[in-house]
């Protein structure tokens, strides 16, 4: 379930094909997902930028911090450079270790002989323990590989899976969700895609579209988790693409406006949630990898968009991300997962019924 199925929409600018990031050219979205058990609600996720030598081939990023009780690795050397080189990978805080270092294997071995690796990906966490044995260690390099392995473009499948797996969001099971916008011609026609890792909020906060649902649907009605773990405490990632010509410092505008789409949901970036956002750009295609060794080149021509025609593009984030955040609760289902715990799911139906009250 996703909201456009309950023919309700967010924003005035319309979705690409699939509604989704995989919506610009060329980027493609993985999963693994681990359920087993009663105790393992857990997975990863990995987003592949572009689809040309990923490692070798940079696309321009910026990477924006809301409230920083988390954990993105490689962001330090992507804000001095402005340059992402590696796909993203999302998984549980306590996995991210193991999926940083299984993208750097998959980058020694994939890179062309004689070319020295020199990696710092990008993976980021969000803290499931609320539904998954999250000491266990249950993620492995290999299922990082798969979800590296399986990523394709075309409709991302959304809700509890890969690293959104055993996530909760304002008290309702969330888990990854993902939108698109595209701009009219006249503002360039480009694409803007987001995805989230949505684990963040609390109930009363929750707003769709304007409507306080989350006041509306009280904890008589879907009873909300019972964890000794405080409402709020959760984080959101978000993963921002678009095709068009950006510069670094662009890119990490677009980023901050994920923040305006998390805020429309209510979304405050509470004490205790790490909201991070990244956005990269592939209207700029082959930059090189300047760390690798190959021919020096003194420049590297590259087109931009003027900072005057960037206000379409920062509407099109906050509607993805709102959207985004939706399409992660309608799709996630409800969920049981260790010690019992149970995160009931936002049904189709309900969402429907709270916004036909406006």
């Amino acid at each position: 379930m996703r909201l456009r199925d309950l023919h309700l929409t967010i924003g005035s600018l319309p979705t690409g094909p699939h509604n989704a990031i995989t919506d610009v050219s060329g980027v493609r979205v993985g999963h693994t997902t681990l359920i087993e058990g009663d105790a393992v609600r857990t997975g990863v996720t990995v987003v592949v930028p572009h689809d040309g030598p990923v490692w070798t081939e940079a696309v321009f990023a910026g990477f924006h911090r809301l409230n920083g009780n988390g954990e993105v690795t490689g962001v330090h050397w992507l804000e001095e450079a402005g340059l992402l080189l590696s796909p993203i990978g999302l998984t549980n805080t306590h996995s991210v270790g193991v999926v940083r270092d299984a993208l750097v294997a998959i980058e020694v071995e994939e890179l062309p002989a004689g070319r020295e690796a020199w990696a710092l990906p990008v993976v980021g966490e969000t803290w499931d323990g609320v539904l998954n044995d999250v000491d266990g260690f249950h993620v492995t390099a290999e299922h990082a590989r798969a979800a590296y392995r399986s990523a394709a473009g075309g409709p991302v499948e959304e809700g509890s899976v890969g690293g959104g797996t055993g996530m909760i969001c304002h008290e309702f099971k969330g888990g990854i969700g993902t939108s698109s916008r595209v701009l009219p011609e006249a503002a360039g026609g480009f694409t803007i895609g987001v995805l989230v890792q949505a684990n963040h909020g609390r109930r009363e906060r929750l707003v769709v579209d304007g409507v306080p649902v989350g006041r509306r649907i009280t904890a008589d009605a879907v009873p909300v988790p019972g964890s000794p773990v405080l409402p709020g405490t959760g984080s959101i990632i978000v993963v921002v693409a678009t095709d068009a010509p950006l510069l670094p410092l662009q890119c990490r505008r677009l980023a901050q406006r994920a923040g305006l789409g998390i805020a429309r949901t209510g979304g405050v970036g509470e004490n205790s949630s790490g909201d991070m956002f990244l956005a990269f750009a592939t209207g700029n295609r082959g930059l090189p990898a300047d760390h690798h060794p190959g021919p020096a080149l003194l420049t590297t021509p590259v087109t931009m968009l003027a900072n005057r025609c960037l206000d379409p593009l920062f509407d099109a984030v906050v509607e993805a991300t709102e959207e985004a955040i939706v399409n992660a609760l309608l799709a996630a289902g409800t969920m049981t997962g260790t010690g019992g715990v149970v995160a009931h799911g936002l049904t189709g139906a309900l969402l429907a019924e709270e916004l036909s009250r406006r």
